[in-house]
């Protein structure tokens, strides 16, 4: 059985966001991205954050170069979905329609339920 890859902590998930958005990258280009976000974000605990984040599996790391580049083991897309997977079996029973109701009450805009409405209808794929 294969084991389910490690849950980021919220810090973790805007380091794996800014990964997704630059695509592989040094811990310099990481931390010069984050910087608009997270001012206070120094190179030392970027570093030591996507250190800690390559030994729980969370990053690849290619040590071909002298400064090693970082990349999400898991797509996006992957990882939301895995993540969503869990929520839905422990918060809402296992019921991906509980959630879908709960997420549709307050939290949709008109625009995104428009949206919604067209891909039901299969307008959208």
């Amino acid at each position: 059985m294969q084991t389910p890859p490690p849950k980021p902590t919220a810090a973790e998930l805007d380091l794996l966001r800014t990964l997704w958005r630059i695509g592989p990258a040094t811990a310099k280009q990481v931390h010069e991205a984050l910087l608009a976000d997270r001012p206070d974000a120094s190179d030392a605990t970027v570093l030591r954050q996507l250190q800690i984040m390559h030994g729980k599996g969370l990053l690849t790391r290619d040590e071909s170069q002298r400064s090693h580049v970082y990349a999400p083991a898991q797509s996006q897309d992957a990882l939301q979905t895995h993540l969503l997977k869990d929520l839905i079996a422990k918060a809402f029973a296992g019921s991906g329609k509980a959630l879908v109701l709960a997420a549709l009450k307050g939290h949709v805009s008109k625009k995104e339920r428009a949206e919604i409405e067209k891909f039901l209808h299969g307008d959208e794929a």
